[in-house]
Formats: structure tokens, C-alpha cells, sequence
């Protein structure tokens, strides 16, 4: 098994959903991230950063995941990163409420020596100056190193965040930004532009459609799984990443092949995310269930069709 890195915001969310609302719970990339990937049984570790308002409870609750939590700094004068949103009825739209960044405003990530030869570094959705801080951190380079970004970062710092993507290996971003990002509205376009920009593999996430793995003309399709409960997907996508690269970590396969089956796995538990508010569905998931859906998207995608010549 390899050892697995995860960089991301450890933070206080607030969602509001035709279907219901919460106060503050826990959220954050990095917690989606960790937590999808705790199903593999890799040693992980986590770099964030909380202030003295976030419950020790949550971080040993990560801790009884086998999730190393040292590198989560702990400001005890400052406040935790706080996002509210609201979904509209179709849940593919959002408006942002609150983005209070508190601590992660002067976030400086700090790999530890435990952590300094990863095998693989997943680099969730922050600032490409933090994301490259890590990179820089690491001397040998990692087997794999994934990148999560969004919109925000090619609005407001293109050229840095250029400057990461160029440096890893997978990136993974939804169809809206992967369209922003290469200028062209073909996503088979966009993907072959972004490749070009470094990444050897493109993944985009199309939510309730899906996602697409691209790899230098090669093209795979995992569909998402029809649900009958869909209550918030704030951090499927950090969910879908964390179950990626948590396969990946725990195969050390990173051949196109195995990717399509991670690809899968990241699908698998992204539609389990969805089904409560927060992390709630993804604290309280067994393997039963994982294998048991598992099934149902080999059954959604399998069929046997005679072709004629």
C-alpha cells in the first residue's frame, strides 16, 4: 500500500437545501477527501489548518479513522473556516452566502518528515501559492500527485495556478471549469488542451452525469448512479477525489486500467455522500454497502451486444 498525503480545508459549513438545512457541521475537502479514502485502508495523513473554535472531537473522530492528523495546525486565537450555501431545486446550482476564510487567510502548510516521501499527494481544492508549497516540500517526487481546483482560482490567480497544473499529474475539475480553463466548449477539446498544460490524465466530474477519465486519446465514461435520495451534494466531489486516489494509494496501480476502476470507486462513494447532510452518510458507511453498490454500477454498465462485421 502506498502513503497517502491529503491537503485540504478542515472547515465549518452551513447548507440549506430544498429538502432541509443545518447549522454549523463539519465539512471541508480535506475531511471529504480523508474520509472517502479511509476505505481503502492507506495510511493517510492530513495538512490543514483550524482555529480554537474546531471541537477535538472531530479530529479524533479522523484520528479513529486512521487518518494521521498532525499536520493540522491549530491556531487557538483564530476562527475555523466557515462556508455557507444554498442549492436550488435541481441541487446543480448554488449561491455562496458566507465565505469566512479566518485561519486558512495565512495558511502556511508544513509537510511533516513522516510525510515528506508520500507515494501519492492529493492536493484539494486551495490556493495554487498553498498547493505549490506543498509540491516544494517534497523532495522525491510522488508516484502520483492529484490536483482538485475550481473557478475561483482561474479568476483570481491564473498564473500560479497554471504553474501547479503543470506539476501533476491528474487534475480533476467539473465540465464549467474545464471549459473556462481551455477555452473551448468540447470537453474531448478541453481535455486534450489541458493535457497539454502537464497533466498526464484529465478527470472531469459531470455530478449527476457522471465523470469522463481522459488519457492522450483514450476515453472513459463512469456513469453516476441513479439515487432515490438526494439530500445535498456539498462534497461529493472531494469525495469522488478522496475514493480516487484511496484506490489508487492502496493498489500503487496507476496504469490507465486501474484508473477507470478508481474512477469508479470515487463514483461509488460520491453517491453515498450525497444521501445525508454534511459527512454524516460518510461516517457511518460499512463495506457491505460500498461492495453491495459496487454491484449495482457494474450491472448499470455491463451488457453484451453482438457486432456485425
Amino acid at each position: 500500500m502506498g502513503k497517502l498525503l491529503i491537503v485540504g480545508t478542515v472547515a465549518f459549513d452551513a447548507i440549506e437545501t430544498p429538502f432541509g438545512k443545518t447549522d454549523k457541521i463539519l465539512g471541508g475537502a480535506g475531511t471529504y477527501i480523508g474520509l472517502s479514502a479511509s476505505h481503502f485502508g492507506v495510511e493517510s495523513g492530513l495538512i490543514s489548518v483550524v482555529g480554537g473554535d474546531f471541537p477535538q472531537e472531530y479530529l479524533q473522530m479522523l484520528r479513529d479513522k486512521n487518518i494521521d492528523t498532525k499536520g493540522v495546525e491549530i491556531i487557538k486565537e483564530g476562527k475555523t473556516f466557515f462556508w455557507s450555501g444554498k442549492y436550488d431545486y435541481n441541487l446543480d446550482t448554488r449561491e455562496t452566502l458566507v465565505t469566512d476564510l479566518n485561519v486558512l487567510a495565512d495558511f502556511n502548510p508544513v509537510v511533516s518528515e513522516k510525510f515528506t516521501d508520500c507515494d501519492f499527494l492529493m492536493l484539494g481544492n486551495l490556493h495554487p501559492g498553498v498547493q505549490m508549497s506543498v509540491i516544494n516540500q517534497i523532495p522525491k517526487r510522488p508516484k502520483l500527485v492529484v490536483l482538485d481546483t475550481m473557478n475561483f482560482w482561474m479568476d483570481n490567480t491564473l498564473d500560479e495556478l497554471l504553474e501547479v497544473i503543470a506539476k501533476v499529474d491528474v487534475i480533476t475539475i467539473n465540465d464549467e471549469e474545464a471549459r473556462q480553463l481551455s477555452g473551448e466548449y468540447s470537453l474531448v477539446k478541453a481535455a486534450q488542451k489541458i493535457h497539454e498544460m502537464g497533466p498526464e490524465y484529465v478527470v472531469i466530474k459531470k455530478g449527476e452525469n457522471g465523470a469522463l477519465l481522459f488519457n492522450d486519446g483514450e476515453i472513459f465514461f463512469a456513469p453516476a448512479l441513479p439515487l432515490e435520495e438526494i439530500f445535498d451534494p456539498t462534497g461529493a466531489g472531494d469525495t469522488f477525489a478522496g475514493g480516487f486516489i484511496g484506490y489508487l494509494a492502496s493498489t500503487r496501480d496507476i496504469s490507465f486500467n486501474n484508473m477507470k476502476r478508481a474512477v469508479i470507486y470515487g463514483s461509488n462513494l460520491a453517491s453515498f455522500c450525497v444521501e445525508r447532510f454534511g459527512t454524516e452518510r460518510m461516517l457511518n458507511l460499512g463495506q457491505e454497502e460500498i461492495q453491495k453498490r459496487l454491484k449495482q454500477f457494474k450491472q448499470l454498465t455491463q451488457f453484451e451486444i453482438e457486432l456485425t462485421h
